[in-house]
Parts: structure tokens; C-alpha cells; sequence
């Protein structure tokens, strides 16, 4: 990804340089599972662990990849430049490129989880407290954006936070998924190295053994972690949505923090656009760009192809580091968000009591009137609240078969704005618990 939408944090787990890192350390641990069945020397595993502070240098593993055309050999041969090549002669013993490569893309993925799951905690945090902040703060809730009957702040905070809160535990589902590793040689079959060196590599690296591969680590579990990147991408997205509805000018229920010196426009100095939920929805298309292609490349050929390498040295880093950046800016969206009440309830009022009208039907069909009849009492008033801008309330205070139904104190009564907040606490209960 460019480093306009990256963070260091993630862009290092990608990097060439820490790449070669976990390469090394797989090497290094299977010599030393290797020494300990006393398949290789123990002083030639020992040797291998000399390069464990050097910097590989990727200039010249590049410069060996030009000659050999294989990345994995290059790397071998930078290797035994600082081991000594008699001492590195057992390196990779019984081993399979994909055995280095596949455990340690595994190894990325979970590192790159962990960022995610902590970037998932940032953004459940702030819709908490802002969904707390907003608990009784009321609002029109919108059904194909147009006005359907009141809800409150909080609820719209509190339904993003369960949302992302199921993300969370998909992502740490995938994690662990994706969390295995794979030492088993071509095809798979042990047939040149002990099951127990993968048992050995994979706990250092803090991977499980993968039950069965075939040379590649079986790629529908990777299709599934890709898969929750673009869930928890359509997720920013929904709320993203929401906020940039929320701040169009005949809404302005809410917007984005619009700090000093900034500019929203370079034509019109008046605008505040709402540039980075718009934003949001754009990184959430480039997460899910990566969902099809780890879905095909599920099915390689017999044990193994490299058809899924040249999409996965791309859809790794750029889900990630996309994701990462997105929920890191999303957290902090919603954490400065700026909230207008008085807005909210002029946005309601903007066509008076026209929210309450289920509430009137229902009291019409519980009073005997027929639903189709009831509907049509109810509608023939709401219509002309449309089309006039007429109070509702005083529109069926005039209507003679409406109050002959009800009566007066019931019609008053239905515009109680609390009967439709009254389960908020049960809801907020359900949602946090009891914090």
C-alpha cells in the first residue's frame, strides 16, 4: 500500500527485512529439531544460531535471486555467507520451499492480526463511549431514508458497536485458523524430515501443526481470513455511511471533526466535507478487492502450484495494512465526532408527530376499527402532513371518526415521545452487559 494509508506498524511485518527474519528462524529451529533426533551434528545447528543478530541484507539476496531465479535458494546462499557453508551444509535439510515460505506468511498473518484485533479494540471503545455519551440523546431513525419513528443516538453508536464486536471475535476466529505451519517436505508426506521438527518449529514460532498438507498449507483457511477482512472492511463502511449521512447539510445530525486550519474545499471556502468516512468507504473496496482472489486460490493443482504466490505476496500486505489504517482512522472518526441534538429534533419536527402514526394504528385496531380502515384513518391525516406541513396531532384532534375511536386524551397520549425510548436500557443491557 502507498504511505498515505499505512501504518509502520503493520508496513514492518511486510517488509523484505523481517521476511527474511522468520525465514531465518524457521531454518534455525528445524536444525535444532534436526540436531535433537540426531539427524544433523549439534555443533552445525548450533552454527546457524550465528546469525541470529545479523541484518540480512536484501541488495544482495536480490542480486543472488537475478542469478539463481529461486528466492528461498537466495536466501540460503546469503545465509551460509555469514554461517560458514560447511557449517550451514544441513540447512533446509528434508525441507521444501513452501515449508519456509507458507509457515512464515502464517506467521505474518498472525502478527498482523493481533494489530487488527487491537485496532478492533480502538474502534469498539470509542462507539462505546459515545453510545453511553448518546444513550436518551433522540433521533429519527430512517427506514429507505425516510423518516420512520424516533430511536436514539446511543442505539445507532450501540448497534455499530455489536456489530464490530462480532467482528472481532470472526477475526480472532481467523486468526486462529490461519495460526498453523507446515515442515512436512515435497508433497508433504515426512518422507525426508520427522513430523516432530514441524512440531517444534511451529511452537517456537507459536503456530499448531498443520494436520495434513500437501507441500502448501491447505489455502481455504487463508480464503477464510480474507474473507473477515472484507466483513469487518463492510462493516467501517456501514458506519462510514451512516456518519456521511449524518453531515449533508439538510441533515447535520452529525459530522466529522473539522479541525483548525483545515480546508474542505479549494474553490469553496465554506464547505466541511465529510472527506474521511469518504474516504473509509473507499479503503473498504480495496479491502474486499482481496476476497475473490483468496477464494480461487484455493484450488491448486494436485499437491501444489504457485499460482496463489504471486497473489498473495500482493492481497497480504495490502489487506492489512488497508484494514489497519482504516480502523485506526475509524476510531478515531467516531472518538471526535461531533453531535448536534437540537438538530435531530428539528429534523423530526419538521414534519410535526408524523413518527407517531404506528402508534395510532395500533390504538385504532385495539379500539375495534379494522386494520384496512384504521390504516386508511391514519393515512388520509399523514398525507396531508406531507403535502401541507400540518401538526399530526391537531389534524386527528379535527377528525371525527379518529376521536370518536379514541378520544381526546388517548390521541394526546400517543405522542409521548418516551414510548419509544422505554427499552433502551434493556437494549444498551443486552449489547454492554451491565457496564
Amino acid at each position: 500500500m502507498i504511505p498515505r494509508y499505512a501504518r509502520p506498524d503493520m508496513v514492518a511485518i511486510w517488509s523484505p527485512e523481517t521476511k527474511f527474519k522468520i525465514w531465518y528462524e524457521i531454518e534455525a529451529h528445524a536444525c535444532d529439531a534436526m540436531a535433537d533426533l540426531g539427524v544433523i551434528p549439534r555443533e552445525n545447528a548450533d552454527a546457524v544460531w550465528k546469525a541470529k543478530d545479523v541484518e540480512f541484507d536484501v541488495a544482495r539476496i536480490d542480486e543472488i535471486e537475478a542469478v539463481t531465479k529461486h528466492d528461498v535458494i537466495a536466501f540460503l546462499t546469503h545465509l551460509a555467507e555469514h554461517v560458514g557453508s560447511e557449517e550451514a551444509r544441513f540447512v533446509h535439510q528434508g525441507m521444501t520451499s513452501s515449508d519456509v515460505l507458507d509457515t512464515c506468511l502464517n506467521v505474518q498473518l498472525v502478527r498482523a492480526a493481533d494489530l487488527l484485533l487491537d485496532g478492533m479494540d480502538k474502534v469498539l471503545a470509542a462507539l462505546k463511549k459515545r453510545a453511553l455519551e448518546h444513550k436518551d440523546t433522540v433521533r429519527v431513525g430512517r427506514s429507505h431514508g425516510i423518516h420512520a419513528e424516533p430511536t436514539t443516538m446511543g442505539l445507532t453508536f450501540a448497534r455499530f458497536y455489536a456489530e464490530m464486536d462480532r467482528n472481532k471475535n470472526r477475526l480472532e476466529k481467523a486468526r486462529w485458523e490461519v495460526a498453523t505451519g507446515a515442515i512436512s517436505g515435497a508433497v508433504g508426506t515426512f518422507a525426508n524430515i520427522d513430523p516432530a521438527v514441524e512440531e517444534h518449529v511451529c511452537e517456537k514460532l507459536g503456530l499448531r501443526p498443520e494436520p495434513i498438507s500437501t507441500q502448501v498449507i491447505p489455502r481455504d483457511r487463508h480464503a477464510m481470513f480474507f474473507a473477515t477482512l472484507g466483513v469487518i472492511a463492510s462493516s467501517i463502511e456501514n458506519i462510514a455511511v451512516e456518519i456521511r449521512h449524518m453531515q449533508r447539510t439538510e441533515v447535520l445530525e452529525g459530522a466529522e471533526f473539522f479541525s483548525m486550519g483545515q480546508k474542505g474545499s479549494s474553490a469553496m471556502p465554506h464547505k466541511k466535507n465529510p472527506v474521511l468516512t469518504e474516504n473509509l468507504t473507499g479503503l473498504a473496496r480495496l479491502v474486499r478487492m482481496t476476497v475473490i482472489p483468496a477464494m480461487e486460490n484455493v484450488a491448486l493443482w494436485h499437491e501444489r502450484d504457485i499460482s496463489h504466490s504471486s497473489v498473495e505476496r500482493g492481497i497480504g500486505p495490502d489487506a492489512t495494512v488497508t484494514l489497519d489504517f482504516a480502523l485506526h482512522r475509524l476510531a478515531g472518526v467516531v472518538d471526535k465526532m461531533l453531535i448536534f441534538p437540537e438538530n435531530m429534533l428539528d429534523n423530526m419536527n419538521k414534519f410535526p408527530g408524523l413518527v407517531m402514526s404506528q402508534r395510532v394504528l395500533l390504538a385504532l385496531t385495539q379500539a375495534g376499527v379494522s386494520r384496512e380502515d384504521a390504516y386508511s384513518m391514519v393515512q388520509r391525516n399523514a398525507l396531508k402532513v406531507w403535502e401541507e406541513r400540518l401538526d399530526f396531532r391537531e389534524l386527528l384532534l379535527a377528525d371525527e371518526a379518529v376521536v370518536e375511536a379514541l378520544g381526546v386524551d388517548a390521541i394526546n397520549e400517543k405522542f409521548d415521545m418516551g414510548y419509544h425510548t422505554k427499552h433502551v436500557d434493556t437494549i444498551f443491557k443486552r449489547v454492554f452487559g451491565d457496564s
